[in-house]
């Protein structure tokens, strides 16, 4: 009986499959490395520009919150603030000839409660602030500039809430730790009877970080001050709103006589597309702040 001797690859032949294989996979990668790359590229630029997006949605949120003539914007334009109210309403005159009621008293200071008329504000909390007619750094003497309400006897349109009494819920009654509206040099009443409700500060501000890029910060749960300071000083609540920022400067822009008139604060956001692109997203977005005090 005749048996067939059994045969297999040689090395040539596998060296040659190896080869042709080779060449095969590269010109299939030539065509596909294209489209991969434009996916990539395109998911990339996708959440960069997500992340700008969301972050001057939250900026214009708290930025149309800001207390009438607080807004303010450093030199470099790297950093806003202003102070974030919470709610407002209307207060309790003599004029409106209720006597049970306590009324904002511009004349005696010892008279530390008032009544705010109406029902439709949002809960008036310990600790809150109550503000009058501000009408922000321009004023004369800074008695009607809220940002002095850490100064002593120049800031005299603004004071914490002591006590609220919501025994009569939508008449509530405030109690303030003083009445710094009865010191002022000429009474700066509100032509509408208007007072609004401030919880604090907010501050955004752009900061570089150690390895060469920057980041935007909100920062919140601080005190008062003057002058602006980016960052805050203290101990301030912080968190991030926006990674691989590509520049710092103009990023906020509010210190035109134009845009002080037409109360636009304008945010210029340009974020980096990936960790080592040199592709930037660019959003820009108008924001229109209330100063009528």
């Amino acid at each position: 009986m005749t048996t067939g001797r059994a045969r297999g690859f040689t090395l040539v032949e596998a060296v040659l499959v190896i080869v042709i294989i080779g060449i095969i996979g590269a010109i299939v990668a030539v065509f596909i490395r294209a489209p991969v790359q434009g996916y990539v590229d395109t998911a990339a630029r996708a959440a960069a520009t997500d992340e700008a997006d969301l972050a001057l949605r939250r900026m214009a949120r708290d930025l149309r919150l800001a207390l009438p003539n607080s807004v303010r914007v450093n030199d470099e334009g790297s950093a806003v603030e202003f102070l974030l109210t919470r709610t407002g309403g209307r207060y309790l005159t003599m004029d409106d000839d209720v006597d049970k009621f306590p009324v904002l008293d511009f004349d005696n200071e010892t008279n530390r409660s008032f009544t705010a008329v109406g029902g439709t504000m949002r809960r008036i909390e310990k600790g809150d602030f109550i503000v009058v007619y501000n009408v922000g750094g321009g004023a004369a003497d800074l008695e009607s500039d809220a940002y002095q309400y850490s100064s002593g006897a120049k800031g005299r349109n603004i004071e914490r809430v002591a006590a609220v009494d919501y025994a009569s819920p939508d008449n509530p009654i405030v109690t303030m730790d003083s009445n710094p509206f009865a010191t002022q040099t000429m009474p700066m009443r509100s032509p509408s009877d208007r007072f609004q409700v401030v919880t604090g500060p907010v501050s955004y501000a752009c900061e570089p970080l150690q390895n060469g890029g920057n980041e935007l910060v909100r920062y919140w749960d601080y005190a008062i001050s003057p002058g602006q300071n980016a960052p805050p000083k203290g101990k301030p609540q912080r968190a991030v709103i926006a990674s691989h920022v590509a520049d710092c400067s103009q990023i906020f822009r509010y210190g035109s006589d134009a845009t002080r008139r037409s109360a636009l604060v304008i945010l210029n956001l340009a974020l980096r597309v990936g960790e080592d692109s040199d592709a930037l997203v660019r959003l820009v977005s108008q924001v229109h702040v209330d100063n009528t005090p």
